[in-house]
C-alpha cells in the first residue's frame, strides 16, 4: 500500500527530451516511503484510490510539476547593500563600487559581527519567500566571511535554515569570493588559508558538500582558482565555479578541466568555453536577476549552448549587493525575456536541470517512480504560464519527501 495518493491533477514531469512538460493530463501520482511509486493517468490505476494509499488527496485540477529546485544563491549575509545600489544608479559600475570599498567586503564586514542565530534569523524572510514559489531544494554559499571562523559560522547559519524550515539545503563552501582586506598586501597566505585549513575543517565538520570559486579580474585568478578546486576536489567536494561574469577569463573553460558541476553566470563564455562545457557535461547557470540590476549588456551566449546540448539552470543569486532576488518564479520570465530561453527550457532550468548543477539529477528534479517525492502544486492552466506571468504568487502547495511540506 502507497503512503499517499494525489488525485485531481495534471503532471507535467519536465522529462529530457519531452515538447510538451512531459504533461500527462488527468494524472495520479502515488508515493511509498518518500519516493514516488506509481505516476500515470488516473485511469491506469490499479484500483480503487482508498484501497492503493492511506491519505487520498484532491489536488483540485492544479498542475504538478517537480518541486523547485533553487541552485545559486548567497541567502546567508549581515546587513544590506542599499550604498551600492545608489552608487549604481550614480553611473559606478561594479568594478567601481567594488574599488571604493563597497560590493562583497562591505557585507564582510557586517557579517562577521553577527551571531550564527542573527544570521539565521536575518536570513529567514528570503527563505520563506523561495519557498513560497514552490522550492523544495535550496544550495547557500558562503563567501562573506572571508576566515576561517566566520566561513564555518555562515555553513552553519546554512545548516540551522534546514532545521527550521521545511527544506533540504545543500551547503556550498565559496571562500574564494573575495580577499579580504587584512590579506591585501599577501594573496598567497589567504589561498594557502583556503587550501590548508579552511577546507579541511569545512569537509571535517561535515558543514559543506561543495566548493565554489570566483573567477575574475576583481576576484581571483585562473591559477589560484585552480589551486583551491583542485585542493576541494582532493578532500571529496563536489566543484562550481563563477565562470566569466564580466570578462572571459577561461573559467568556464576552467570549470570543465574540473568536471565541475556548473559553471555560472557565463556572460562573456567564448565558444572555446561552450565546447568544453559541453564535452565535460558542465550545467551553466543562468542569473537574470544579476544581469538586470547591473544593467549588463553582454549576455550569455545561449543560442550557442542550446546548440552545444550545454545543460541551462536558472536561479536568483540572492544576495546583497547585485541580485536582492527572493523569487526564483521570477527568474522564468526573466530568464525568456533577457536571455532568449523557451518557456519549457525556463521551467526545466529551475527544476531538472538545477538539480543537475547540484549533482542531484537522479534523485529529483523530474517526476519519474523511483525519484524523490518533491513537488509544486499550481494554479496555472497550462505549465507555459509559469513563464509567462511577471510576479504574483501562483504556487498553492509543496511536497517533499512524499508529505505536504510546511509553509
Amino acid at each position: 500500500m502507497w503512503d499517499q495518493l494525489w488525485l485531481n491533477l495534471h503532471a507535467a514531469t519536465l522529462t529530457a527530451g519531452s515538447n510538451d512538460y512531459g504533461a500527462i493530463p488527468d494524472a495520479a501520482i502515488g508515493v511509498r516511503d518518500g519516493r514516488i511509486a506509481f505516476l500515470g493517468a488516473r485511469q491506469a490505476l490499479p484500483g480503487e484510490p482508498a484501497s492503493l494509499a492511506r491519505q487520498v488527496h484532491d489536488a483540485g485540477g492544479r498542475w504538478l510539476t517537480p518541486g523547485l529546485v533553487e541552485c545559486h544563491t548567497h541567502l546567508v549575509f549581515g546587513g544590506d547593500r542599499t550604498l551600492d545600489q545608489a552608487m549604481r544608479a550614480a553611473g559606478a559600475s561594479y568594478v567601481d563600487i567594488a574599488n571604493a570599498g563597497g560590493g562583497i567586503r562591505s557585507t564582510v564586514k557586517m557579517t562577521r559581527e553577527l551571531t550564527v542565530e542573527q544570521l539565521v534569523e536575518a536570513a529567514l524572510p528570503r527563505a520563506r519567500a523561495l519557498l513560497a514559489d514552490g522550492v523544495t531544494t535550496l544550495e547557500i554559499k558562503s563567501g562573506y566571511g572571508l576566515s576561517v571562523e566566520a566561513e564555518l559560522k555562515q555553513l552553519r547559519a546554512a545548516r540551522a535554515l534546514g532545521e527550521r524550515l521545511d527544506v533540504e539545503i545543500v551547503p556550498t563552501l565559496l571562500a574564494l569570493h573575495a580577499l579580504p582586506e587584512e590579506y591585501a598586501a599577501d594573496r598567497n597566505r589567504y589561498v594557502d588559508l583556503v587550501c590548508e585549513e579552511l577546507i579541511p575543517r569545512a569537509v571535517s565538520e561535515r558543514l559543506a558538500v561543495a566548493a565554489d570559486v570566483f573567477c575574475e579580474k576583481i576576484a581571483f585568478s585562473v591559477a589560484e582558482c585552480a589551486r583551491v578546486l583542485g585542493v576541494a576536489r582532493a578532500h571529496g567536494l563536489s566543484l562550481k565555479v563563477h565562470a566569466d561574469q564580466l570578462t572571459d577569463m577561461g573559467a568556464a573553460g576552467l570549470a570543465a578541466d574540473f568536471g565541475a558541476l556548473s559553471a555560472d553566470h557565463v556572460e562573456y563564455t567564448s565558444p572555446a568555453g561552450v565546447a568544453a562545457m559541453a564535452n565535460s557535461g558542465t550545467t551553466a547557470v543562468l542569473l537574470p536577476g544579476a544581469f538586470l540590476l547591473l544593467n549588463e549588456k553582454q549576455r550569455p551566449p545561449v543560442a550557442a549552448m542550446r546548440a552545444a546540448g550545454v545543460p541551462m539552470a536558472l536561479s536568483t543569486d540572492c544576495n546583497p549587493g547585485t541580485s536582492p532576488l527572493t523569487s526564483l518564479a521570477l527568474t522564468l520570465p526573466l530568464g525568456c525575456a533577457l536571455f532568449g530561453l523557451s518557456p519549457l527550457e525556463a521551467l526545466a532550468g529551475v527544476t531538472r536541470e538545477a538539480a543537475r548543477a547540484l549533482g542531484l539529477a537522479n534523485d529529483r528534479g523530474t517526476l519519474a517512480v523511483g525519484l524523490r517525492a518533491d513537488f509544486a502544486l499550481w494554479d496555472v492552466g497550462h505549465p507555459r504560464e509559469l513563464a509567462y506571468w511577471v510576479g504574483g504568487q501562483r504556487c498553492a502547495g509543496r511536497v517533499r519527501g512524499g508529505r505536504p511540506a510546511a509553509p
